[in-house]
């Protein structure tokens, strides 16, 4: 396993200087956000811009890119229009591990498989492969959704946030059901009533989490994401997180 970092952790600076913040903290990997609703990569503008983009992308030969994390606003055709392009990125520099977000609450579970469907289709067909989030308020907040959505749709995998489990009214649910489904990860320390707190004051077992992802041969990121908080210093975190996985390692 490696252990890397999301530019999400630091979603208000352009992606070669986060590149540049990671790389001084010393991780060796990092994770690219692709989200409609940020500024560093948004899947609109690698749909029209794509040229530009895989540049940007491409100049990130201090860290080793381990997966892109996907958040495309546009519904219908267009949705997945810029899910294929950002396949098409994924091709162009050999990131292989797609992290999308399931439907919200609410989403039948049939139009959520057909969905999922189309979605492994497009990344296949370009070599990538589809991880759905566990994330609250989304269908994949709960381990029994997620491993049927697994099931039911052959290709897809999960990201497996403890954090969002442990935060949830699932908390209770046993999530070991997924580890064989596994494709990413993303982690903080949390709290039972607080998503993130500094690392230390959490729940987050990692030393169990890394070993139970080892039984099932996973061998490739524990990524780390976290949010901004006035409540904390990113950096510090960061780095002291980063050195508590590789000393699990």
């Amino acid at each position: 396993m490696i252990v890397a970092a999301s530019t999400g952790c630091f979603p208000e600076i352009p992606i070669p200087e986060v590149i540049e913040v990671l790389s001084d903290l010393e991780f060796t990997a990092v994770e690219i956000v692709m989200d409609d609703a940020g500024t560093q990569m948004p899947p609109e503008r690698i749909a029209d811009d794509f040229d530009e983009c895989l540049r940007l992308v491409r100049d990130t030969h201090r860290l080793d890119i381990c997966s892109y994390n996907v958040r495309i606003l546009a519904e219908g055709e267009e949705h997945y229009r810029r899910f294929e392009k950002i396949c098409d990125l994924a091709k162009a520099t050999k990131v292989v591990t797609l992290t999308i977000p399931s439907g919200e609450h609410g989403t039948p579970f049939n139009q959520e498989v057909e969905h999922l469907q189309r979605m492994v289709q497009i990344a296949e067909d370009r070599g990538a492969r589809v991880a759905i989030k566990t994330q609250m308020g989304c269908l994949s907040e709960d381990p029994d959704t997620v491993k049927n959505l697994c099931d039911y749709v052959p290709g897809v995998g999960v990201t497996l946030d403890p954090s969002h489990i442990l935060c949830s009214n699932n908390r209770n649910k046993n999530y070991e059901k997924l580890l064989k489904y596994v494709y990413h990860t993303h982690l903080r320390d949390s709290k039972k009533d607080k998503l993130q707190v500094r690392v230390g004051q959490g729940e987050i077992e990692y030393g169990r989490l890394i070993t139970q992802l080892q039984t099932v041969g996973y061998d490739r990121a524990l990524c780390v994401e976290m949010t901004p908080s006035d409540e904390m210093d990113m950096r510090q975190e960061l780095r002291k997180l980063r050195l508590l996985l590789d000393s699990l390692l």
